[in-house]
């Protein structure tokens, strides 16, 4: 009810945005559009009008555009489809009508830029370069993510290994992520049996951002716990260091570029040799209703890693895969891809992969669907 009664409230000034589009016509720069169809309702500061002038109470969704927090993880996109479209089309409120008949494309350019220089520092990452997330290749932006991870065993043995990823952003450019894995598995003669893995704790920093040459890069390290049981197949019995290094390259028309290179460090060489690694990842990303609905990424990895130890080879890996936006608010996301060996096909076999992703800062799970 109290929606509607928003919608009510909000419909004069829908309205005079409407009846002004003859008007905002004959506006250039961002600033003065924004002064002329937005500040009424979000302030000239960006923050939000007061109630009493905005003349209705603002849902919980309602931004404040200084909040570099909220602001800069987004991308120019998302801001435009909500612009052009209205709130409905990323599952925020009817109060926020569409300006598609009002303002030309050029001008929500010009809003847009003006948007952005209410965030006043410059140490966040644009959203433009959190591209989408593959099966296997850590990405370099952080994020406020909760991921349930699945691989499924195509040939041999029954096999489900599952991951639940916690992943907290910290301050501009730091990002905490926690890993839980459980493995489930059916041998020969033996019924299904399950287990946690090797827990896992990381940190990882943006070192460097620049949107101008879309390039981004990050160090992370993690610790993995041996809690899981070495003898079937669940963990490797020892503690792990891994330090390694993420970055992501956008490129013309939508297409990305995203590598990871690292190493892992055991606490006991005895028990797990060091090891080296190096991904690299392919993509680009199609979105239905003129660019502003749902998202379809393909994507392509490439994996390799060799343990350090004589008489050892790299184990190279191929990820066709796509990931797809499910929600209007594009914060719950799913992959699915199958991870081929390239070579030693004899140990190795081929898995399904599949995760579902939840942006948990862009809203609740039941959040943004329509």
């Amino acid at each position: 009810m109290r929606q509607w009664l928003w919608v009510i409230a909000a419909l004069p000034l829908c309205a005079a945005a409407l009846a002004g589009q003859d008007r905002f016509a004959e506006m250039s720069g961002g600033r003065e559009v924004y002064h002329a169809a937005c500040a009424s309702c979000h302030g000239a500061d960006g923050r939000g009008a007061p109630d009493n002038l905005r003349g209705f109470e603002a849902p919980d969704t309602f931004p404040d555009f200084t909040d570099c927090r909220a602001t800069a993880r987004e991308s120019d996109g998302f801001w435009g489809a909500v612009i052009h479209n209205g709130g409905p089309a990323r599952g925020f409120s009817e109060i926020m009508p569409s300006f598609r008949e009002a303002l030309s494309a050029h001008q929500v350019d010009e809003v847009m830029g003006h948007l952005r220089t209410f965030c006043r520092e410059p140490a966040w990452p644009r959203g433009e370069m959190n591209l989408p997330r593959p099966l296997v290749t850590e990405k370099a932006f952080p994020e406020d993510e909760m991921v349930l991870d699945l691989a499924f065993g195509a040939e041999g043995s029954p096999a489900i290994t599952s991951e639940i990823v916690y992943e907290k952003r910290l301050g501009p450019r730091g990002q905490l992520d926690f890993i839980l894995p459980f493995h489930f598995e059916k041998r020969e003669g033996e019924s299904w049996r399950s287990g946690v893995g090797d827990i896992v704790a990381g940190y990882k920093h943006v070192l460097a951002a620049d949107l101008d040459r879309g390039a981004l890069l990050a160090a992370a390290g993690e610790v993995k716990l041996a809690t899981g049981d070495s003898a079937r197949g669940r963990g490797k019995g020892v503690t792990v260091f891994e330090g390694f290094g993420s970055y992501a390259q956008l490129l013309p028309r939508s297409a990305f570029l995203q590598v990871q290179a690292g190493v892992e460090l055991p606490t006991d060489t005895e028990l797990a040799n060091r090891a080296v690694f190096w991904r690299v990842v392919g993509g680009k990303t199609f979105a239905q209703g003129l660019g502003m609905g749902r998202q379809w990424s393909p994507m392509v990895e490439l994996l390799a890693d060799r343990e350090l130890a004589s008489g050892e080879r790299v184990n190279w890996d191929v990820v066709p895969q796509f990931q797809v936006t499910l929600s209007r608010r594009q914060h719950i996301r799913a992959n699915l891809g199958l991870r081929v060996p390239l070579n030693d096909f004899g140990p190795r076999t081929t898995e399904v992969l599949f995760y579902l992703m939840w942006d948990m800062f862009d809203g609740g799970v039941f959040d943004g669907w329509k």
